[in-house]
């Protein structure tokens, strides 16, 4: 008898918390945005006396910082215990020479990251892979999500893989765009998972621990004649990698119906051309290719999951052979280098190719920067053309060094019957948590399936927020900002001056505005292009005075 499916309503940090949980015996926390609420559910369940895949309850452990997180991580896993951690940014390049002898030693492990921003001219709270990518050369293999859905479904393929291969996993997916997108998903339990985890490899991990029944030498300091033969040694457990992952992807797949691989395909299965990336752009490259190949083209994708090590048998044999032209788009930038890593890695997977397609690297997303379908688009108008442009840039307009792709008009590409609002609100003023409540009540009590994702500023309490919901009938894979909207809150009038909050606005659509005027001093108080918008587009408009019924109930 089919198993019944169970549906959650929740984001990436809750769905990679909620697997690691029940593989984990301790957790090493420190917080740092936007990993936290990793952590914070984690500390929470523990607290409740939720039990892990072996009935046991999470010991976790708050440090006072990264590098404290990673040494306890370190010194948990030397003792024999099962252990994870949650971080991000300058957090994760804190746990480096951590990882380095974790790796080193081969121990299994898996840190969970919300990818994110390093600081470099400028401080930046929000999300890309320069984090994950300074990470690379550690000797951590890096498994990628793109969705809410794929980081509850796949997390547990990195903790699998780590016991069995020894390799220590960082197991990542976009910072807010993923972490912070609440989503309707199919709940991944630990029955489900139970079967794959194999007791011999927990055991090897447990009698591998330092013991004074087991004398073991650790931690030496080697010289010339013995330090570069005992770096090699590590080869064999590397090459499996790829294979033992590949295994796990497979089997989870046959658990929730959805497939998965170390490089996933979408597309044309005769495509000329195609593109390459991994994270949470793959989600709105799936729409853009749809639209294009309704419309006589021939495109597709190849989302990255597997990143190290990375297989160039599995690439190779992921990529139709009739693509001719390829561009693989990085979330990073590496200045001075001869392109980002992974349009290099690319390159070099097709180096001794017969016929080899022609390939160009390209930067998107830096810093959360929103990456919609029609920017996809432009990059296969860029490689339609005889020359396509190589060290690109999208999303963005480059008037120093001129590496943008000419811009292409947003469409909306969500599917027929699907419900997009946005709120405007101040931080700190409820829109958000009310949003969240919303969401999550529609998601769990009616069939629609539900997205939100929520826009702040650096300031977060104080700032300007934005609330992005979809609402429809069938799964959601928009993943970026909603640009043509049904219906639009404004919760502070004054932004009616600030901000275009009437853009995109869906003719016949709905705007709610919260004022303090009654309707003689709104109707001169509110610009003329707003006026101008509502007649034009036919839009129904209600005011609400918000802050005096506030008052009037008691409402702080």
């Amino acid at each position: 008898m089919a198993k019944e499916k169970k549906f959650i309503t929740c984001d990436g940090n809750e769905a990679a918390a909620h697997v690691s949980y029940m593989f984990s015996e301790v957790a090493a926390i420190y917080p740092i945005t936007p990993s936290s609420p990793m952590a914070e559910h984690v500390d929470e369940w523990a607290a409740r006396g939720r039990k892990n895949l072996w009935g046991q309850t999470v010991s976790v452990q708050e440090m006072q910082s990264e590098a404290g997180a990673a040494g306890a991580v370190h010194g948990s896993l030397q003792a024999g215990a099962l252990t994870t951690t949650f971080t991000a940014s300058q957090g994760l390049l804190l746990m480096i020479p951590n990882m380095y002898k974790i790796a080193g030693e081969l121990i299994p492990c898996v840190f969970d990251v919300s990818a994110r921003t390093l600081a470099s001219h400028s401080l930046c709270i929000f999300g890309d892979h320069q984090d994950v990518m300074a990470c690379r050369q550690t000797g951590f293999a890096m498994l990628c999500e793109g969705s809410v859905q794929e980081v509850m479904d796949m997390t547990a393929a990195a903790h699998l893989a780590s016991l069995e291969t020894c390799v220590p996993f960082v197991n990542f997916f976009d910072g807010f765009r993923t972490s912070h997108e609440y989503h309707k998903i199919e709940l991944l339990d630990q029955e489900d998972v139970r079967p794959l985890v194999k007791e011999e490899f927990i055991q090897r991990f447990r009698d591998r621990a330092m013991s004074p029944e087991r004398p073991i030498t650790r931690g030496t300091a080697e010289n010339p004649e013995t330090f570069f033969t005992h770096r090699e040694a590590c080869n064999p457990y590397y090459d499996a990698v790829p294979e033992v992952v590949e295994k796990y992807l497979g089997e989870l797949s046959k658990i929730t119906g959805r497939e998965y691989h170390l490089f996933s395909y979408y597309g044309a299965e005769d495509a000329d051309r195609m593109i390459i990336l991994m994270g949470s752009a793959t989600d709105a490259a799936r729409e853009a290719i749809d639209y294009l190949n309704q419309n006589g083209q021939k495109v597709g994708m190849i989302s990255v999951h597997l990143y190290r090590p990375f297989s160039v048998k599995h690439l190779l044999a992921a990529v139709p052979k009739t693509v001719k032209k390829i561009a693989v788009l990085d979330r990073t930038k590496e200045p001075g280098a001869n392109g980002e890593p992974l349009y290099l890695d690319v390159k070099d997977a097709f180096y001794d190719v017969e016929n080899r397609p022609l390939i160009v690297g390209g930067r998107y997303g830096l810093g959360s920067h929103d990456t919609t379908p029609a920017q996809i688009i432009s990059v296969f108008n860029n490689l339609a053309m005889p020359e396509p442009k190589n060290h690109f840039t999208i999303g963005i307009v480059d008037d120093v060094t001129f590496t943008s792709l000419p811009e292409v008009e947003e469409i909306a590409l969500g599917g027929a019957g699907m419900f997009q609002a946005k709120f405007y609100g101040l931080g700190a003023d409820g829109t958000v948590g009310a949003n969240k409540n919303s969401v999550k009540i529609i998601g769990d009590n009616t069939d629609k399936y539900c997205q939100a994702y929520f826009s702040y500023d650096s300031k977060k309490s104080g700032g300007f927020t934005c609330s992005h919901l979809r609402f429809g009938d069938t799964p959601i894979r928009s993943t970026y900002l909603v640009t043509t909207p049904n219906f639009v809150a404004c919760h502070v009038q004054a932004y009616l001056h600030m901000y275009d909050v009437t853009r995109g606005l869906q003719k016949n659509g709905t705007f709610l505005l919260n004022t303090i005027f009654d309707d003689a001093e709104l109707e001169k108080f509110m610009p003329n292009k707003v006026k101008r918008y509502f007649a034009q587009n036919n839009i129904t408009v209600y005011t609400i005075n918000a802050t005096k019924i506030a008052q009037k109930i008691g409402l702080g």
